[in-house]
Order: structure tokens, then C-alpha cells, then sequence
């Protein structure tokens, strides 16, 4: 990957792992208020819709603080090695997490009537489409542990060609 590249792609993450410090720290606590003046029959609302975007954030810079020791990786030439599989895995699982929320908060939506009943089903394609997410990373490891097998293989054949030589 050229420098170039790998700069973009740190400003980039950056930005999100500052933009989701921010939502921690600004909007949920807005988004807290806001929820304090639900109508009573809704207010049971207020706590799990809380606790899943905060948590939905929190899975996010997961993701985003794996990306970056990756993107690390890549720079230094170790990316290709079985330390880079720990931060694919927790990728995955927060991914999966995040997944789960989503339909966590279609549940916590779908009784009584909170939001129409077509809201609740797109939450559950937004949860599915998540885990495609997941399911996508999962390929991208295992495309990787190919890579790594191959890696291994090719140092061992050189090894061997330098003793005949």
C-alpha cells in the first residue's frame, strides 16, 4: 500500500474515532434529555434505547482501533503474521455485537405502539445487513490465513534453495 494511501486512511479513521468520542460525550447525553420528556406510555424506552447506543458506539471504535493496529501492521510489513488474526477476530466480534444491538433495539421497539411496524422491520434488515458485514470480515480472514500460509510456505522454500546454493 502506498503512503499516500495509508495517510488517507488514518485521517479517515481518526475522524470517525473522534466523531464517536464526540457522540459519546455530546449527543448521547443530548439524546438523554431529549428521551426524559417520552410520553409515559413510551418511556419504558428511555433506558434500553440509552444503553444500546452506547454500547452500538463503543463496538464501533472497536472496530475502528483494530483497523488502525492493522493499517500499522500493513505499514511496518507484518500484517502478513498470526498476530494480525487477533485483531481480525475481534473485528468479527464486535461486528457481530453491533449486529445484535441493532436487533436488540428492534425488540425493544416492536411492542406497543412506539414506531410503525415497517420501522421495526427495517431495523431487522439494517441488523441482517450487519451481519453481511460480519460474514464479509470473516472471508477477509480467511483470504488472510491464506496469505500467511502462503508467506510461510515461500520462507521455507527459500530457506531451503539458500542450504542448495
Amino acid at each position: 500500500m502506498g503512503k499516500l494511501t495509508l495517510l488517507a486512511l488514518r485521517t479517515v479513521l481518526g475522524m470517525l474515532l473522534a466523531g464517536s468520542v464526540f457522540v459519546q460525550a455530546v449527543m448521547v447525553p443530548l439524546l438523554a434529555v431529549d428521551l426524559s420528556g417520552l410520553r409515559a406510555d413510551v418511556s419504558y424506552l428511555r433506558v434500553p434505547l440509552l444503553v444500546i447506543v452506547v454500547l452500538w458506539v463503543l463496538a464501533c471504535q472497536v472496530v475502528l482501533v483494530c483497523v488502525w493496529r492493522l493499517v500499522t501492521m500493513v505499514r511496518r510489513g507484518t500484517v502478513f503474521s498470526d498476530a494480525a488474526f487477533r485483531y481480525v477476530d475481534v473485528v468479527t466480534g464486535a461486528i457481530v455485537a453491533a449486529a445484535l444491538l441493532v436487533f436488540a433495539l428492534g425488540v425493544v421497539l416492536a411492542p406497543g405502539e412506539a414506531v410503525a411496524p415497517g420501522v421495526v422491520l427495517l431495523v431487522g434488515g439494517v441488523g441482517v445487513a450487519v451481519l453481511g458485514v460480519a460474514l464479509i470480515v470473516l472471508v477477509l480472514r480467511m483470504l488472510l490465513a491464506q496469505a500467511v500460509a502462503r508467506d510461510v510456505e515461500a520462507a521455507r522454500m527459500q530457506a531451503e534453495l539458500a542450504e542448495v546454493i
